[in-house]
C-alpha cells in the first residue's frame, strides 16, 4: 500500500491535498453510496473519515441526504442559537449542521455555509434548493481568509474542519472579526494530548481524516484566548480510538504497541467562547 506524505510546512500542498480528499467524497458519496451516517466511507488507504462522527438523526432540521458522517461532534447542538441569528457555518460540507442551524433560528434568520470545496458547495447548494430554503446561503472560500463581512454573525459553528487549516492563528482570528460584538462560537474539534509519531503527523489520509492536523488541547485553547476570546468553555470531550488496522498503515507493530502504552490521547472537543465587546 502506497503512503501518501505530506510536507507539514506546505501549507498550500496541504489545503490542495484537504481539498482533493474531499471533493472526492462528494463525487463518491450519496444516499445509495458509502457515506451515509451509519456507515464507512474510507479511502483507499484505510482510513476512514466518519470515524469521529456522532449521531445527528434526532436533530429537528436533520437531512439525511446532507450528513456524510464527516463530523465530530454536534456543535449545533450546543450552539444557542435562537430564531432571526445569523449564523455562519465554517466548513459546511453537504449542509448538515448548516440545514440543522436553519431549523433554530427560523424563516427571520439567515443561514451562511463556507466551504472551499466546489464540489461540496455544488451539493450543499443543490440540498438548500430540494427543502426550499432562501436563506440558506453557501459560498466557496478559504476560513484563513474569509470572503465575509466583519460583524455578520451572531453565531459561528464548525464541526471537524478547523484541525484541517494549516493556520489556526488566522482561522480563529476570521471568525473573531466575523462575529458581531457580543457573539459567540461553538466549534467541534478534534486535539491532542501529547505526541503523534511523525509518520502519522505525515501521511496525507490521515491529515485529511482529521488526525494528523490536530494540535495539543491546551495549544488549542490557547490560540482561542490569544485571538480575543472570552468565557472559553469546553462543553463536551471524549476520547477516541483508532482501530489498530488504520494505525498499523504507519506504524509498525512495535511502534503501535509503544502508542498505545504512551499517554498521547485522541480528543473531541466541542469549544464554546464569546467576543465580548
Amino acid at each position: 500500500m502506497s503512503i501518501e506524505k505530506i510536507d507539514l510546512k506546505n501549507a498550500a500542498g496541504i489545503k490542495q491535498s484537504v481539498k482533493e480528499k474531499y471533493a472526492s467524497i462528494s463525487r463518491n458519496s450519496g444516499s445509495e453510496s458509502c457515506c451515509g451516517p451509519s456507515e464507512c466511507c474510507s479511502s483507499d488507504q484505510g482510513v476512514d473519515y466518519t470515524i469521529f462522527s456522532d449521531d445527528y438523526s434526532e436533530l429537528e432540521g436533520y437531512n439525511p441526504d446532507a450528513d456524510l458522517g464527516l463530523g465530530c461532534g454536534l456543535p449545533t447542538e450546543f450552539a444557542k442559537m435562537k430564531p432571526g441569528d445569523t449564523v455562519v457555518d465554517l466548513g459546511s460540507g453537504a449542509g448538515n449542521d448548516a440545514f440543522v442551524a436553519r431549523q433554530v433560528v427560523g424563516e427571520s434568520g439567515k443561514v451562511i455555509g463556507l466551504d472551499m470545496t466546489e464540489e461540496m458547495i455544488q451539493r450543499s447548494t443543490l440540498n438548500a434548493i430540494k427543502l426550499k430554503y432562501d436563506n440558506v446561503d453557501f459560498v466557496l472560500g478559504d476560513i484563513e481568509e474569509m470572503p465575509l463581512d466583519d460583524s455578520i454573525a451572531d453565531v459561528v459553528v464548525s464541526n471537524c474542519v478547523l484541525n484541517l487549516v494549516p493556520d489556526k492563528e488566522k482561522a480563529f482570528a476570521e471568525t473573531y472579526r466575523i462575529l458581531k460584538p457580543d457573539g459567540h462560537f461553538s466549534i467541534s474539534d478534534i486535539v491532542i494530548a501529547g505526541d503523534l509519531p511523525d509518520a502519522i503527523k505525515e501521511d496525507a489520509e490521515m491529515y485529511a481524516g482529521c488526525v494528523a492536523g490536530a494540535i495539543d488541547k491546551d495549544e488549542y485553547l490557547g490560540i482561542v484566548k490569544n485571538s480575543g476570546f472570552e468565557n472559553i468553555t469546553i462543553q463536551k470531550m471524549k476520547e477516541i480510538q483508532l482501530p489498530d488496522e488504520m494505525l498499523l498503515n504507519n506504524l509498525s507493530e512495535d511502534e503501535l504497541n509503544k502508542f498505545r502504552n504512551s499517554d498521547t490521547g485522541i480528543y473531541s472537543i466541542t469549544v464554546y467562547a464569546e467576543k465580548n465587546e
